[in-house]
């Protein structure tokens, strides 16, 4: 506030003294005056000497202003009157800035009122609920009080209004409203209050905005519309511009579709306005957004794919071939055109496949390159088209084999009727026009760019210079370019192209090293002293040089790797060698150009460096650096370190791919034990139904059952001589044999099942002994088999005996049910004599009385089976163990072989000794004789002995004689 009065009292006195003292009154009338009448009329006052006393009336009246904000709210009149006051006070308005002569006076005070305003956060809340009225005279003044405030100290307010319940959700609001006046401030609001703040964006986004403001583009006419078309697109800017969450919203809500009208400019004749031109600048810039190479690679593909689906970029491709396109729309369409194909191979083919409408038509990009490569078009649009095909061929092997193909021989049309890009690249690549030659050299580079392949097969390329002459290899042509001291632009465009060239490819580099005048030549260039605008190009023969030294195969011998670094250190020094390479990352346009990918220069001077030779730079200088160091053992080691990680990769892609497969087999696996779980399911389910359906029959055979007891009380006593419970005698008999027969198949199996047991004892009697003859268990296991096999096949025919039964039982129960049916018909139309009811009693009693016997004997027959089954069980118990016994004693007899087997061994060993021992011996008693020892053999060593025994025996006999 004293800053304010300071500025007051520096402005002059007299007429502007009687003002203030009218102001003070006025405000003390605001203030203290009790009829609204007074207070309005004070209020019109004080607005309508706002604009010429803006100071007096800020510094006197805001407080007053601010209270009838908050007591007079029944009354818009004077809420208006107020509102309009604020507005004076805070806004710059530019009219007056130039009456006065006082620009930044002007922004201070703007900017100090606001800061005063908004020192109290409420008094925004309060100015937020007055945008809720609908009376004109208060929304409109409201909004332009609100957007004077968003100017002034954004940010500040932004964040009150971001806290402030519904807050963004009221500001929303003003674009529904039916008066455009106030719509359309609205939207210049909303400008003010999404700038560079996300969480506002998202929130103005998630409350319906895209459609809100598409629906009024397409009401004001899209690109032909006035003003209002282009404040709404440059709010769908600030929500857009480097706001991911709203990027992806745009997309998935299907608003790009709504984009393609956007781009129908219509009849060529139909004119361009100044309006129209800026509406379509600023459409392409929206559409750049999307898919800028800035934003996360998943996102700007998605919008890629969605804007080739919905034909937007065959609508911004129309508008490129079109005839009477002002120049700046056409070389924004080519950059946005450029961004939407980038890295999207689908977009890329499609526009590979644009022809223009000339005759005969010639492809888009054939067109687009005539134009880089003319010096009469203008900067930017060159510019721009060389950015297109950088677009083109950014990860687009396909597309890059296609251009490499144009330059060669089998390819190129004799009849010279049509240009082909290789061409136009060419000629570029040799013209007179630096600026050509640069184009065309980051062009064909872009054309290699991690291309093994296409950089081979360019080595192919052959051209002819001259009649008489033979052709020379374009890679020979260029350093011929190059050592002819050309523009520096040129040589610094052919250097790029060279290195790009040389990197990665040692085929490549061989075939450079093999022309003799190539590095001498970059050794004399790099060894001198130039200015500093030679500098860059010494370092970028530095870069070649060291290229050509990493990524050397030594297959020249006169140019291996260590000869090539023995002649820097030699003729350069190792130092300055790095010192010159350094040059290239030091130049102040070289972090211009690594910034963006877009070759965006303010003239020609400035187009020196390509943004993917900076990542080339980046990625090769540590390298080569490190290169020239290492020695030759270094240099061995790494090959074999090489050559060891290769073998690994290998490898590893050997098992990713057994991985693969059975990943594969696994899944497949997977899907059959699915398949088979779900049959099984189905399975249980029929048989649970069976289970269910079966009981349902039990169940209404025992009601029918009693039913009939209940009306047939007379009919349970018959005589048992001729029938026996329902079931005729010879049946009976029948029935008896089935059973006797089952009983002696019973006693059977219990005999083969002693004899299993028998079988069983000598086996484990067998085990018991240490010479267990293994045939004879063996011929055991197998009649054990033999006999299961045999009780597997008797279980089967009595499973099969069980289902006659039940398929016989089924049999009867129909017949009974056929049987009820046609006693309740023939109850129901007459009456039944005796003799009919006896005969129809007769009848169910007989298959009652079956049915009851069968039932019978299928339970014994199923318990039957039940112990079989557990019989058969205990069998397989007791094989299963002497199997276990038998495999013991297996290996118990290999280790008793192993134990033999090592002992043999030792013997043998033994006997070596000996011999070895013997034969000693026997060479020492040769020495012995050979030194004139006497030595007595062993057998006549042994003969001795036996002499001095008799001798002995002699004597001890003549002891012996007669006494």
């Amino acid at each position: 506030m004293n800053f304010l009065r300071g500025v007051m009292g520096g402005q002059s006195a007299g007429p502007q003294h009687t003002e203030a003292e009218t102001i003070q009154k006025l405000c003390d009338r605001v203030a203290s005056s009790t009829l609204l009448d007074d207070r309005r009329n004070a209020v019109r006052a004080l607005k309508s000497l706002s604009k010429k006393y803006r100071l007096e009336v800020g510094i006197q009246a805001m407080e007053h202003l601010i209270h009838v904000l908050q007591t007079d709210r029944s009354d818009s009149e004077i809420i208006g009157y107020a509102l309009d006051t604020l507005y004076n006070i805070i806004s710059n308005d530019e009219e007056e800035e130039v009456e006065e002569n006082s620009t930044r006076q002007s922004e201070d005070l703007g900017s100090q009122f606001t800061e005063i305003f908004i020192k109290q956060p409420e008094n925004v809340t309060l100015l937020l609920s007055l945008l809720e009225e609908f009376d004109f005279h208060v929304r409109w003044p409201g909004v332009k009080l609100l957007t004077s405030l968003l100017k002034q100290l954004g940010p500040q307010v932004q964040q009150i209004i971001l806290v402030s319940p519904m807050g963004v959700s009221r500001l929303m609001d003003l674009l529904a409203d039916s008066r455009e006046v106030i719509r359309n401030d609205g939207v210049l609001l909303l400008q003010a209050l999404t700038r560079s703040n996300g969480a506002i964006q998202k929130i103005v986004a998630f409350e319906n905005a895209f459609e809100r403001l598409l629906d009024i583009i397409t009401e004001e006419g899209n690109s032909d519309g006035g003003i209002v078309v282009e404040d709404c697109l440059i709010l769908l800017q600030n929500l857009l511009k480097n706001n991911n969450s709203n990027q992806n919203f745009f997309k998935e809500g299907s608003y790009i579709q709504r984009m393609k009208p956007w781009f129908d400019v219509g009849d060529e004749n139909s004119g361009w306005s100044a309006q129209k031109v800026t509406n379509l600048h600023v459409m392409l810039q929206l559409v750049r957004v999307l898919v800028s190479p800035t934003n996360p690679p998943g996102a700007t593909s998605s919008c890629q794919k969605a804007m080739f689906q919905c034909g937007l970029l065959q609508q911004l491709c129309t508008i490129l071939m079109a005839t009477g396109v002002p120049a700046d729309i056409l070389t924004e369409t080519i950059n946005t055109v450029s961004e939407v194909i980038r890295g999207y191979q689908v977009n890329q083919d499609y526009f590979a496949s644009v022809n223009a409408p000339s005759n005969p038509p010639r492809p888009a990009i054939v067109v687009l390159l005539m134009s880089m490569v003319n010096e009469r078009q203008p900067f930017v649009l060159r510019c721009a088209v060389l950015y297109c095909f950088q677009c083109f061929l950014y990860k687009n092997q396909k597309g890059q084999g296609e251009i490499v193909s144009t330059l060669l021989p089998s390819t190129i049309d004799a009849t010279g009727n049509s240009v082909s890009a290789g061409q136009l690249l060419c000629g570029g690549l040799f013209s007179t026009d630096s600026l050509s030659n640069w184009c065309a050299a980051v062009a064909l580079a872009h054309a290699l760019q991690e291309n093994a392949t296409q950089k081979e097969q360019l080595l192919r390329v052959q051209l002819a210079t001259s009649i008489g002459n033979p052709p020379v290899s374009l890679l020979q042509q260029c350093t011929n370019i190059l050592s002819q001291g050309s523009k520096i632009q040129t040589r610094v465009g052919l250097l790029m192209l060279l290195c790009t060239w040389l990197s990665n490819c040692p085929i490549a580099v061989t075939h450079f090293l093999h022309n003799s005048a190539n590095v001498p030549f970059l050794t004399g260039q790099i060894a001198e002293n130039l200015g500093e605008e030679e500098q860059l190009v010494q370092g970028l023969c530095a870069l070649l040089l060291g290229i050509s030294i990493y990524f050397n195969d030594n297959s020249l011998e006169s140019y291996m790797k260590e000869k090539l670094k023995q002649l820097i250190e030699k003729r350069i020094g190792k130092e300055n060698f790095i010192e010159k390479l350094g040059f290239i990352s030091k130049h102040e346009l070289y972090s211009r150009a690594s910034q963006k990918p877009q070759p965006n220069f303010p003239s020609p001077e400035y187009m020196i460096f390509d943004h993917e030779f900076t990542k080339l730079v980046k990625e090769l200088e540590g390298v080569i650096t490190k290169a020239i160091y290492k020695s030759s053992e270094e240099d061995k080691k790494e090959e074999e370190v090489k050559k060891t990680l290769e073998q690994h990769d290998s490898i590893v892609t050997h098992y990713k791919n057994m991985i693969r497969e059975q990943d594969l087999q696994l899944e497949e696996l997977k899907q059959q034990i699915s398949t088979l779980k779900c049959q099984n399911e189905q399975l249980q389910t029929a048989v649970t139904q069976q289970v269910s359906q079966i009981q349902q029959h039990k169940d209404q055979y025992n009601l029918l059952k009693v039913q009939l007891g209940k009306d047939n009380p007379h009919q349970g006593s018959y005589s048992d001589t001729t029938q026996m419970n329902g079931i005729q005698p010879e049946e009976v008999g029948r029935l008896r044999e089935e059973i006797e027969e089952l009983k002696s198949k019973q006693e059977l199996l219990q005999s083969q099942l002693a004899e299993k047991d028998s079988l069983i004892e000598n086996l484990k009697s067998s085990q018991a002994s240490p010479g267990t003859n293994e045939q004879s268990s063996a011929t055991a296991s197998a009649q054990d088999s033999e006999q299961i096999a045999e009780l597997k096949q008797e279980l089967a025919t009595l499973k099969s005996q069980l289902n006659s039964q039940s398929v016989e039982i089924t049999k009867l129960q129909t017949e009974k049910q056929e049987l009820l049916q046609k006693t309740e018909t023939f109850a129901k139309t007459a009456p039944v004599p005796g003799e009919s009811e006896a005969v129809a009693a007769a009848k169910t009693t007989d298959v009652e009385g079956r049915l009851s016997a069968l039932l019978q004997e299928t339970k014994e027959l199923k318990n039957e089976i039940k112990a079989l089954s557990e019989e058969r069980a205990a069998i397989k118990e007791q094989l299963d163990a002497s199997n276990s016994t038998i495999a013991i004693l297996q290996n118990e007899k290999n280790k008793l072989e192993v134990d033999v087997t090592d002992s043999k061994k030792e013997q043998d060993d033994l006997l070596v000794l000996l011999a070895d021992q013997d034969q000693k011996i026997f060479s020492l008693k040769n020495k012995l004789k050979e030194l004139g020892h006497p030595v007595e053999e062993e057998d006549e060593l042994e003969s001795g002995d036996q002499d001095d025994e008799e001798d002995e025996d002699e004597d001890n006999g003549k002891d012996q004689g007669p006494i």
